[in-house]
């Protein structure tokens, strides 16, 4: 145990400065009676930071003073511990930040936006025109030089009135450009958070793999310990010891490869999220378990039609162009134009003209757009026929997906399923070789069909988180959480 004058000397090596313990307080290794150590700083409010994690490194070894001589090197270690601690994201939190920082997303919203200033423009009216003419001028007019003297002032304004609706048809048609607009938006973050949520669970089951690893290579670890003091007590040979000992290798690549794929499916998260944050200060947190929840297949597809964004785009579609066929049929009606003018006769008293002008729509009534018009909804409606098809196919195929997956992971489970009956042969076989009542054969085997079916049914997890996230994105929304 530590004196308090080894205490006194090593704090002041370590630049500390001492201060006597409350009474009642006891030091782990120093002692009741040795004093409290802090760092001397320039800043008072750095003292109460400094004294917890000093007070531990006095009790440790004096190596540690060595190496932390100077505040500056302290507080870089604090900055550095502070820094690397962040608080893992939930998917919620997830979802927000991909919403607000994806420049995919941020891109359809711009699109959206351009569909809205459309509107503005499909909605004004037409211009009117103002002229102004000077007539009946006499460059050469003789004697007395007077060019002006029969001049003729006139201003003429002129305004053509749309009829048959067409300003109205062109600003419905805008608003239905507006809203496919909007669908395509909804079907795009559809597919790009079904990525976002593969990458989510992908991360979740790296880190699954990841402490199943570690879990494994620990326990092998204590086995070996265990059978190196059987081999030193000579219960058994040296090559049943090799051959356990080389047995760790494959522990130990489970191990790294599963931090490395840890590692790039944080990267992938990151990508898609558009965020610069190091990989190692960058987790998530989220239920990574089977809970079977699985509805009717009729209740999928009618959820699907209801909520499918492409589908509904598909509707909206065949919408604009009937609308769009109407407004055609307008454009192929006459629009008069009405104009006003004033003139001043020389000498004489001013007057004022209205006249309309009526264009003979005799070979042009539009009659390419009415026909073209009219195929666009033809074809928008075997678009829409071809969209519902690709929901049902969505559909099936993501539940039956589903249904083979959970159809996988139910003998896991339960008392006699694959997980407690791989614990329980490991452990009776562990056991039993301890004691020279099994193989080593038999042992070596019961460590691979344990690994094998932790990673198997870690794996079948995230199978079964990616489908159920596959049927949401098929069905257009969560209807399995």
């Amino acid at each position: 145990m530590r004196t308090p004058s080894d205490c006194s000397t090593a704090c002041s090596r370590a630049r500390l400065v001492c201060e006597p313990r409350p009474s009642g307080s006891v030091h782990a290794r120093c002692g009741a009676n040795t004093p409290v150590c802090r760092v001397e700083t320039h800043l008072d409010a750095f003292r109460s930071v400094y004294q917890i994690p000093l007070r531990e490194a006095v009790s440790n070894a004096s190596l540690q003073f060595k190496t932390m001589r100077t505040p500056l090197f302290l507080l870089s270690l604090l900055l550095a511990g502070s820094a690397s601690a962040q608080t893992p994201l939930t998917w919620q939190q997830v979802v927000n930040q991909f919403r607000a920082a994806n420049p995919n997303l941020l891109a359809g919203e711009l699109n959206i936006q351009e569909s809205k200033a459309s509107e503005i423009t499909a909605y004004l009216r037409p211009n009117p025109s103002l002229s102004f003419s000077l007539d009946q001028l006499a460059p050469f007019p003789g004697t007395p030089y007077r060019p002006f003297a029969a001049a003729l002032p006139v201003i003429e304004f002129d305004y053509t009135h749309e009829r048959d609706r067409k300003r109205e048809l062109r600003l419905q048609s805008a608003k239905q450009g507006t809203q496919i607009a909007e669908s395509q938006q909804l079907d795009l973050e559809r597919n790009l958070l079904f990525n976002l949520r593969n990458a989510f669970v992908q991360t979740l089951q790296a880190k699954s793999l990841l402490a199943n690893a570690k879990e494994n290579l620990d326990y092998f670890e204590k086995e070996l310990t265990i059978n190196r003091d059987r081999y030193r007590s000579g219960d058994i040979a040296r090559v049943d010891l090799d051959r356990i000992v080389l047995q760790r290798v494959q522990y130990e690549s489970d191990y790294q490869t599963a931090l490395v794929n840890a590692r790039t499916a944080k990267i992938m998260l990151l990508m898609l999220l558009n965020q610069r944050t190091p990989v190692d200060q960058f987790d998530i947190t989220g239920p990574f378990e089977f809970r079977e929840h699985i509805l009717p297949l009729d209740q999928f597809h009618d959820i699907a039609l209801a909520s499918r964004p492409d589908l509904v785009a598909a509707v909206q579609a065949v919408q604009k162009a009937e609308t769009d066929h109407r407004l055609a049929v307008a454009n192929g009606s006459t629009d008069p134009t009405f104009s006003i003018d004033f003139g001043y006769l020389t000498p004489g008293p001013t007057y004022m003209g209205v006249g309309v002008n009526f264009p003979l729509r005799i070979f042009d009534r539009n009659q390419g757009e009415k026909a073209r018009t009219q195929i666009d909804i033809r074809h928008a409606e075997r678009q829409k026929d071809a969209a519902q098809a690709q929901v049902f196919s969505d559909v099936d195929s993501a539940y039956y997906t589903l249904v083979s997956t959970v159809n996988q992971l139910r003998p896991y489970l339960g008392p006699d399923g694959y997980l407690e009956t791989a614990t329980r042969v490991r452990d009776t076989i562990a056991f039993s070789y301890q004691r020279g009542q099994a193989a080593l054969v038999d042992y070596l085997d019961s460590q691979r069909d344990y690994r094998a079916t932790q990673v198997a049914y870690i794996n079948l997890v995230g199978a079964y988180l990616v489908a159920a996230a596959q049927v949401n994105m098929a069905v257009g929304r969560e209807a399995i959480p």
